[in-house]
């Protein structure tokens, strides 16, 4: 009959652990007041190092086994397991290693025969107190793992049937305790650093592990495979004689893999943190790689080892996944890895992050692997006279094994490897942070066809050699070795790294690239390392009309007049101030004393404009509520001109808009309790971590990956924190479809077709704007290396003054068409006018298919050089006519005419309302419909057409149909409400209006206080402020009128004079 009982779990786990070469101890053989397991202890050193024992007999000829443990055990107490195990100690004439890792390479027999001396050992029912006390305290591990006889790791077993992972926590927690609670004397297996390394809690459903017990406080991480959907868990068990959980034991526990994660996984790390009040102190935390991040590692280089270098790895791991180790571990491996011949792989390893963190991080963590300097090499800026070209040529000519750069200083490899070719005969791991789109397309080209290159130094080499490498480095390169880490793969990313699940196929809808590995969004949010941001998620809408009364009514063309008249809304004072004052509201009743008053929040702003205009608004506001916890700080680039609104020409760094910077960092001084809100252009959207960042504000469109990098800002944990999100903006739909293709497994739709390159070489040939004469003798002059540069725009010119003549005479000729229609109209000559109507719409035509050329110039250098890196076009025309293309399409620069501009100088903003739709839990569900990536398809598939004309006046009442449906004569902006708006935030007038009549109001210093609110007004309203001030009668008429708005019910005294 089968038994369910934990007895039976526990016994399988033993069978499994010994048929793979684990040793089975005995619990009375332990001896648990050093926490070793003697007879290993000893028993390793004597066998891999004979001689050396030898030696130390002859040193210590009294009981030198004794004398060994009491110097181990001092060393375990002074400086940990890891350590010990990992490095080994010193005695006078005697080095004590206690244990070998596995050599890179076979080369060393001697290596060899001391790793496969390893005694790795498990240790059933162990009674480890040295403190225990029968009857009373006698705490007991249900398994215990030895290496060599020092404790690695520790387990609780509990079966499914009767308890669960969360007992077996509870356990540790509770009934595991680090320090005797009558003695407080500490437990050595249990001490942190001194004992096991890591801690497991086990049922046959879930594995949990933590590297630090203490007490009720004791963190656990989960160590689960995910499952099949990309949730939190484990997959089902293979078969009826497995568990889901068996890979713990069938993989982790495995001896060559648990001396690995012994060798090249866990490490220390230390930690300076600032707790709510400020006091600093540091923290050490033994980090254990969770199972995804163990796993993608060594898939990665089990696969690295077996394919060989000019691969490409895609792994999507989500935002809270670790990233930062995961590629500290993977580039520290890599550049570890041998050929079956003992050459190393790579020369070296280049990791591309943004992340300056990771310098630090990666020079820290592998110190503690080698105990060596120099390892690790970032390159992030010039430094003296040593350019980062020059700093990156001296790494690569060192072999350093590891190198950091930037995104920016990633072109900088191209010239170290252009200017000293004998490094072009190295082969290179590129580990790129995020999958920037500049570690791809024409920077990967450049790179591979320097690598690719197979030329002497100083040899002549002609054009059409170099013609022919740019066409070969199109091709995957067999010396680069891409690993692309990102949280949000675009379809584009999913081409160029992803892999077929077939690869022996080619690409096609049904065999369609994928991640190498995945750790998805869901299960990071199912496991807790990231908040679902769209939990509490709060919609506006906006609604509004708009007045042309006194301006021109030309006819304009209506999409970009729809544009321009909604960004004129946009940045309208009266609807920034709205919804500054919602914002501003929102934050102080529902954000601000979240986190013990520290919670933040951010702006996310369309323009830098708009940005400047809600920092001044917010700054306004917050004075005039005499608000002094409402801090905020702008965020953008550049500078901004004066204008109506902005007093004076601005940047981040202007006193008038972040007065209290100082020259800090902007991310620096957000972090610090000077602000709370950070108003955003564009900027601190993407790779943004702040950690008590609760709410944000959206008055942007947002789409696709820019929507979830943009709301994931909000995603990092911290203790107590909640996340609001309120959006002016975008449909709650259109949100939720962003977020779903990247919720579990990021998928295309289908694959990129490789047509669309030859289409687009179609379309630019039939415009006969260049000649094909002109296309070869510019190319072969740009591959040319002795070539003078005024041969690229001697060969350029004559196809853009085709253009130029082409353009300028469509234009000439629609000034013509446009007089005969206004003399047709003027005439009521109808055969005029529509013959007149007829040759605006050919030259409208005319024009946009000159704008259409110029788009396709520019969408065939992206299109060829994306697609040339997954097809194998072999076409040197391609190549030509792309660097033809490239520096072409700049130089075909012409305006439209200026009669087009679309004059909003007269436009007023009549009606307006700002109303709350909804607020929800907008769901990511794995029963949601399938959304898949766009691949590249209809590139260049535009028509030239006219574009549509309209006269202004028409499509003002269009918007204001569209925009206005909701808004009554209620919502009408007049001037009087403007100034009742200013009025009301002055507290002293309003206690005089709520306290007293309204015929003593009158008598007092109301009427004045509205002439002054009048005289501000001025800017807004110049024409009836010089009325309301004409004279004395309108003066007190006006100030009735806004005494009634004020006071509502109440009746005001009348008054012979009518209000204007």
């Amino acid at each position: 009959m089968a038994d369910s009982r934990e007895r039976v779990f526990q016994n399988d786990i033993m069978a499994a652990l010994e048929s793979q070469g684990w040793l089975i101890g005995k619990a009375s053989e332990y001896d648990k007041v050093n926490a070793v397991y003697p007879e290993d202890l000893i028993g390793y050193f004597q066998s891999a190092y004979p001689d050396r024992w030898d030696k130390f007999c002859k040193n210590n000829p009294q009981n030198p086994e004794q004398v060994l443990m009491k110097a181990t055990v001092r060393e375990l107490d002074k400086r940990g397991t890891l350590e010990v195990l990992r490095h080994g100690f010193k005695l006078p004439g005697v080095k004590v290693d206690l244990c070998s890792f596995r050599p890179d390479h076979g080369m060393n027999p001697d290596a060899l025969k001391r790793y496969s001396a390893n005694r790795l050992r498990v240790v059933e029912e162990v009674s480890y107190s040295p403190h225990a006390r029968e009857g009373d305290y006698n705490p007991r591990l249900d398994l215990v793992l030895f290496v060599n006889g020092l404790p690695t790791a520790t387990l609780e077993l509990k079966s499914e049937f009767k308890q669960s992972v969360e007992n077996a926590k509870r356990q540790y927690r509770k009934d595991r305790p680090v320090k005797d609670p009558i003695t407080r004397k500490p437990e050595p297996l249990l001490t942190f650093k001194r004992g096991a390394l890591v801690h497991f809690a086990v049922s046959q459903e879930q594995v949990a592990m933590t590297t630090r017990l203490a007490g009720k406080d004791t963190f656990f991480l989960p160590f689960n495979r995910g499952t099949k959907e990309g949730g939190a868990g484990n997959p089902q068990a293979p078969d009826e004689n497995s568990y889901a959980t068996a890979y713990l034991w069938e993989q982790l526990f495995q001896k060559d893999a648990w001396l690995k994660v012994i060798g090249r996984f866990l490490h220390l790390e230390k930690k300076t943190e600032e707790d709510f009040h400020g006091k600093r102190t540091t923290k050490e935390t033994m980090i254990f790689p969770r199972y995804h991040q163990w796993d993608v590692v060594n898939q990665l280089v089990d696969a690295t080892r077996e394919e060989g270098p000019g691969k490409r790895y895609l792994v999507q791991h989500s935002a809270g996944s670790g990233k930062s180790n995961s590629i500290a571990w993977a580039a520290h491996q890599l550049a570890q890895l041998y050929d079956a011949k003992g050459n190393k792989l790579f020369s070296s390893v280049i990791v591309v992050t943004d992340r300056t963190v990771l310098d630090r991080q990666l020079q820290d963590t592998i110190y503690q692997f080698e105990h060596a300097q120099g390892v690790v090499r970032p390159i992030t800026r010039d430094i003296g006279s040593q350019s980062k070209s020059e700093q990156l040529a001296e790494a690569l000519a060192e072999r350093t094994r590891i190198i950091i750069v930037t995104i920016q200083t990633f072109p900088a490899l191209f010239e170290a490897l252009d200017k000293h070719p004998q490094l072009a005969s190295g082969q290179y791991a590129v580990v790129a942070d995020e999958a920037h789109s500049s570690q791809t397309g024409s920077s990967a080209t450049k790179l591979k066809s320097i690598l690719g290159a197979d030329f002497s130094e100083g040899e002549e080499i002609s054009a059409e050699e170099l013609l022919d490498v740019a066409v070969t480095a199109r091709k995957p390169s067999e010396k680069i070795s891409y690993y692309a880490f990102t949280a949000t793969p675009k379809a584009k990313t999913l081409e160029l790294f992803g892999r077929p699940p077939n690869p022996d196929e080619p690409t096609s809808a049904s065999n369609k690239p994928e991640a190498f590995h995945l750790y998805s969004m869901r299960q990071a949010i199912e496991e807790g390392f990231i908040l679902d941001v769209l939990k509490c998620y709060t919609t506006y809408s906006t609604a509004w009309k708009l007045a042309h009364p006194n301006g021109e009514d030309d006819e304009v063309d209506s999409k970009k007049a729809r544009i321009k008249l909604a960004r004129w809304v946009r940045l309208h004072p009266y609807n920034i101030n709205q919804k500054v004052e919602v914002i501003v509201e929102h934050f102080r009743e529902h954000v601000k004393h979240l986190l013990d008053g520290q919670a933040k929040a951010m702006v996310v702003t369309s323009s830098r404009q708009e940005a400047v205009r809600y920092q001044l608004a917010m700054q306004a506001y917050a004075k005039e509520q005499n608000y002094q916890d409402v801090h905020p700080l702008v965020a953008f680039s550049g500078t901004i001109l004066p204008d109506d609104v902005i007093p004076e020409e601005v940047s981040e760094n202007s006193q008038l808009l972040n007065p209290g910077l100082k020259g800090r960092d902007l991310a620096d001084a957000f972090d610090t309790d000077d602000y709370n809100v950070m108003i955003a252009a564009n900027k601190y959207q993407t790779g943004f971590d702040q950690p008590k960042l609760c709410a944000m504000y959206v008055d942007k469109k947002l789409q696709g990956v820019d929507c979830v990098q943009t709301l994931s800002r909000l995603n990092r944990t911290f203790p107590g924190k909640q996340t609001f999100v309120l959006d002016f903006f975008n449909d709650p739909k259109d949100v939720l479809e962003a977020f779903l293709p990247y919720y579990t497994k990021a998928e295309l739709e289908g694959v990129s077709d490789a047509q669309v390159v030859y289409d687009l070489q179609t379309a630019l040939d039939e415009e006969q704007i260049y000649h094909w004469n002109e296309v070869e003798s510019f190319a072969t002059a740009f591959y040319d290396t002795r070539a003078a540069a005024s041969k690229l725009t001697y060969y350029c010119q004559p196809a853009k003054e085709r253009f130029t003549k082409r353009y300028k005479n469509l234009l000439d000729e629609k000034l013509s068409a446009r007089e005969a229609r206004k003399r047709a109209e003027r005439d009521g000559d109808k055969v005029g006018l529509t013959n007149a109507e007829k040759t605006l719409k050919d030259i409208g035509e005319g024009l946009d298919q000159l704008d259409l050329f110029k788009k396709n110039l520019t969408s065939f250098v992206r299109a060829y050089e994306f697609l040339s890196q997954i097809v194998s076009y072999e076409d040197r025309e391609l190549e030509q006519l792309c660097v033809f293309a490239k520096h072409l399409s700049p130089l075909l620069r012409i305006d439209r005419l200026d009669d087009d501009e679309i004059d909003v100088s007269e436009l007023a903003l009549t009606h307006y309302r700002l109303t709350k739709r909804n607020e929800q839990q907008l769901k990511l569900s794995e029963e949601s419909e399938e959304y898949a990536l766009k691949p590249l398809s209809d590139v260049g598939s535009g028509k030239a057409h006219d574009p549509e004309k309209k006269r202004l006046s028409e499509i003002i009442e269009t918007l204001n149909d569209l925009f206005g449906s909701e808004v009554s004569d209620e919502d009408q902006l007049h001037f009087a409400q403007g100034v009742a708006d200013r009025i009301r935030r002055d507290e002293s007038v309003m206690a005089q209006v709520n306290s007293h009549s309204p015929e003593q109001v009158m008598h007092g210093l109301f009427p004045k206080r509205v002439s002054d609110m009048v005289l501000d007004a001025m800017t807004d309203n110049e024409k009836l402020s010089m009325e309301v001030l004409g004279d004395e009668q309108t003066q007190r008429g006006f100030a009735l009128l806004i005494l009634r708005m004020l006071a509502g019910s109440k009746t005001a005294p009348q008054d012979s004079q009518p209000s204007p």
